[in-house]
């Protein structure tokens, strides 16, 4: 069975599509025999964009190939999604593609849906949090990895993502305002596997956009890593990634002179090929 892993952070803007599109392609590219599945559950798109171009995700969304079109279905009682159609069988900008990297994209319109879906009860015959659930059942059984870029939320969408996981990442700013919503998803990861019977683990903490010898930066660390000992907090993977001015380019499907992972992820003034390399080889092994 897949290990499934949802990305999370109440913040946007903390790095969590640049986490997702680089551990789905590290991990396709250095362990060719897994399968992966990215599921993109934000609306924004950006790990569908990032994975599979946007000339491409266009075309899914004008087909109705996206996971918008699975949620409105069970809104409106129709029956117009197409699993098949919607899976992108290989995805990434390296090597002409990745055939083991699978993407599941999303869509704008989901913002238009989102405060609906507490609708679903009344119009379907499963739970508002089981979409996802019903729909990938046979799916799943097909991957090693699959991993959930969540919206900055903990709304209905998220959970949808939360009921197939077994465990939650989650990327950080190392200062005040990304890291003050983690007691709020600590506790409510909580209540959700009490509620659900949910087989959901913290995996860890991922710190994202570093800045070496900020004062802000190293003692907010400091802080997460003493949590960690004294309140049972999610632990802090032991490399971080670093902010440079190329991250963007990690994320930009028409990057030029993009053809191996050190060209991507190797951003100049940083070790960030490094870092990468070993969060990737700490969460194989954690997770597998």
């Amino acid at each position: 069975m897949a290990r499934v892993v949802s990305i999370i952070n109440l913040k946007g803007g903390v790095g969590k599509t640049t986490l997702t599109v680089a551990l789905s392609e590290f991990i396709a590219i250095k362990y060719p025999k897994k399968r992966i599945l990215v599921i993109d559950l934000d609306p924004q798109s950006n790990s569908s964009v990032a994975l599979i171009g946007e000339d491409n995700w266009d075309k899914h969304v004008k087909k109705g190939w996206t996971l918008f079109t699975l949620f409105k279905d069970q809104l409106d009682d129709t029956s117009n999604f197409d699993l098949n159609a919607s899976v992108v069988k290989k995805s990434s900008n390296l090597n002409g593609g990745l055939t083991n990297l699978h993407v599941l994209p999303s869509s704008l319109e989901f913002i238009n849906i989102q405060d609906r879906l507490v609708n679903i009860s009344q119009t379907a015959l499963i739970r508002p949090i089981d979409v996802l659930n019903t729909a990938l059942e046979g799916l799943l059984k097909q991957y090693e990895l699959v991993l959930i870029d969540c919206p900055p939320s903990l709304g209905l969408v998220t959970r949808n993502g939360l009921v197939l996981s077994n465990y939650f990442l989650i990327p950080v700013i190392p200062d005040r305002l990304s890291t003050w919503g983690i007691p709020e998803i600590l506790s409510e990861m909580n209540k959700f596997k009490q509620k659900t019977g949910a087989a959901l683990k913290p995996l860890g903490i991922v710190v994202s956009l570093y800045r070496s010898g900020v004062r802000r930066h190293e003692a907010t660390i400091r802080e997460l890593q003493t949590n960690h000992r004294v309140k049972s907090w999610p632990k802090v993977f032991s490399s971080k990634i670093p902010l440079a001015a190329k991250i963007a380019d990690s994320t930009d499907w028409e990057a030029l002179g993009v053809n191996t992972l050190k060209q991507k992820y190797g951003w100049a003034g940083t070790n960030s090929f490094e870092c990468i390399s070993n969060i990737v080889e700490e969460f194989i092994a954690d997770v597998f």
